[in-house]
This record gives C-alpha cells, structure tokens and sequence, in this order.
C-alpha cells in the first residue's frame, strides 16, 4: 500500500491555513470532521473537541491509537494600548523573536478578523539606530501594529478587539519545485495530513488491520493536554505523530522519518521503538533515531495522566521548530511509510 504524497500536501495545505491556535480550534476540527465523512470514516468527539476516528481490526481486545495534534501556536491580545497598538501574551512554547516581522490576524468575540504585524515597539533603526536590534524581544517590547486607522485604545475598541480575543500568525505556505514545505504551523499539521492519507488509503484499499486501531485528532497538545483523556479502555500501545527535531547534534534530517527515544519527560518505550526501528529498516526507509531535549508530546502527556499504556513518537523532521518551519515531501512519505507498515504490523508490545 502506498500513501498519496500528493493528498497528504494538499491536505496540509488547507490544514495550514485554517488558523487554529490552541484553545480556538472550531474551524479546523470542523474541516477535519468534513474529511473524515468524505472518507466515510467512523469517528466521534469528545467534550474537548478533539476527534477520534475508528478503523475496526481483526482484533479488538488489544489496540493501538495514534495521535497528531492540529492546534498550532499562537497569542492572544494581553492588552489595548493607548496609541493604539495591541501587548500580546504567547499560547505554546516559543520566543517573540521567532514571530518578530509576522503578519497575524485577530479574531474578535463576533468573528471580525482584523489584521496587522507583529513588531517590537523600537524597529525604525532610522529613529532608534543600534538600539533597534539589541532592545529584548519580550511581551513588554512586542506590540502588533494593526492594519486600522487607530492611534486610541478607544479606536481599537470600536473595531470590536478586546482582551482575550485570538491572534494567529500567516503560516505563508510554499511548496518549493524541489519538494520542499515552507510553512508556520508544519508541526503538526503536517502529521495530521500523513494520518488522513494513511486512512484514505486504507479505505480505499479495504485493508483489515490486525488490531483495531484509533486515530485521535488532538486539538491541546501545545499546551500539555490535548491527548491525556478520551483513550479507549482496550489501547495497549499508543503512537504519537508529531515531527522530528533539527538542529546541531541532532541526527534528523528534513527528510527523514524521526524515531524519538527520549525528550523532556523521558525515554519512550524501549519496546516499541525498537520494533520502529526495524520496520523502518526492513522497509528500506530513510529514518534517524533521535533525542528532543526541549520536547513533549500527546504520548508522554497520556502516560503522566496515568494511562497503562506502551508509548512511542515518531514525526517528519522539520526544521527551525515553532519559528518559521521547513520539511521535505521525502520525510512526508517515509513518515507515512513507517505509520503504514506499523498499523500492518502483527507484533504487539504488551
């Protein structure tokens, strides 16, 4: 069986650019549900919005659930200042400077999107000079400038924005003649796309697989919860696609399927990554075994909730990681490659 590189970049495409930053994530759901009904995929929700599709096995006394998340990183508006501009307070793990320069998007209480740009409160270096580039990128020196005719905080107002409302960032999705993605927000989206390619296949191919297997769309992973809850009483293993790290001493690449053995909570199941590790061997497929330092996944999140539960994470690698991120179609295709062979595979860790 062989994924649709083509359908899973579409999808994540459209993914990309659903904005969908945690805790305001209707919308994208709503398209994901859509997808699934296309597929004529079972699934239900759950009372936090997270979907979890089934697709019966042979077996059904032992499953396996995999998991990506489509909730993505973004702010929210911390407070209206008096000339006019907006302070902003991060949702997920990153820095100001990784959004410095962006265009984003608020989203008022009634639905009004009203754009602008996110600056630090000294960028003219005509005005500032060397000044401009060593002032800290913190929420104190970070506004957003909007695309209104405001200089008030009572002008702002008017526009309907008030604290709380979300903001989200143009994800500014590319897909390069080389097979290169360019995109915001590839973390996650691009998993989810893999896992909605692996179940069109499926479908299409009406393939039974050993085990009954769960694909849970999450929509709280960046921040910490999204799927700690809602996992089905007979889930003995549970795979968490995500993506993979890059960066010096990494040995992920951006077009490589990543095996994590160990990020911020601990080692993942010894078990389980050793039976990854030789389905991607004995697939042929481009693969690197890796550690996230700075890391958490759905996978670790379900176990520190107390789930019985073996846990692994396995993800595209990607990279410059929550900033501006990049991957391959290669690390798409050896990502869905390695789920496939996984989900055919008879070998159950416990």
């Amino acid at each position: 069986m062989s994924v649709s590189t083509e359908y899973v970049v579409q999808s994540f495409c459209q993914l990309a650019n659903i904005p969908s930053p945690s805790g305001n994530t209707a919308k994208v759901m709503a398209w994901v549900a859509q997808e699934l009904e296309k597929l004529g995929v079972e699934y239900k929700r759950t009372n936090k919005g997270a979907i979890v599709a089934t697709v019966p096995g042979a077996r059904d006394d032992k499953a396996r659930l995999l998991t990506a998340h489509v909730d993505t990183l973004g702010a929210m508006v911390k407070e209206i200042k008096s000339n006019g501009r907006l302070k902003l307070t991060l949702i997920g793990g990153f820095e100001f400077n990784a959004i410095e320069g962006e265009h984003c998007t608020v989203e008022t209480a009634s639905g009004r999107l009203v754009t602008g740009t996110i600056l630090s409160t000294k960028a003219s270096v005509h005005v500032y000079g060397r000044s401009a580039g060593k002032e800290e990128r913190t929420d104190a020196n970070m506004e957003v400038r909007l695309d209104e005719k405001v200089t008030n905080r009572e002008q702002v107002q008017e526009l309907g924005i008030s604290v709380g409302d979300f903001v989200s960032f143009d994800p500014r999705v590319t897909v390069t003649d080389s097979g290169f993605i360019k995109s915001r927000h590839i973390d996650d989206k691009a998993s989810v796309a893999i896992l909605l390619g692996v179940l069109k296949e499926l479908r299409e191919t009406g393939q039974q697989l050993p085990y009954t297997t769960y694909f849970f769309i999450s929509n709280n992973e960046e921040i910490g919860y999204g799927g700690n809850s809602s996992i089905p009483a007979n889930v003995v293993e549970y795979l968490a696609v995500d993506m993979g790290a890059i960066s010096d001493g990494q040995t992920t690449d951006e077009y490589c399927v990543s095996i994590c053995a160990k990020d911020s909570s601990g080692p993942y199941h010894y078990g389980l990554r050793s039976h990854l590790t030789r389905l991607a061997q004995e697939n042929g497929l481009h693969y690197a075994v890796d550690i996230y330092p700075y890391y958490g996944s759905d996978a670790s999140a379900a176990l520190r909730a107390g789930y019985d539960i073996v846990h692994g994470l396995i993800g595209p690698g990607v990279d410059a990681s929550h900033s501006h991120e990049r991957t391959h179609k290669e690390a798409l295709e050896n990502t869905a490659k390695l789920v496939m062979a996984y989900l055919t595979s008879e070998e159950m860790q416990a």
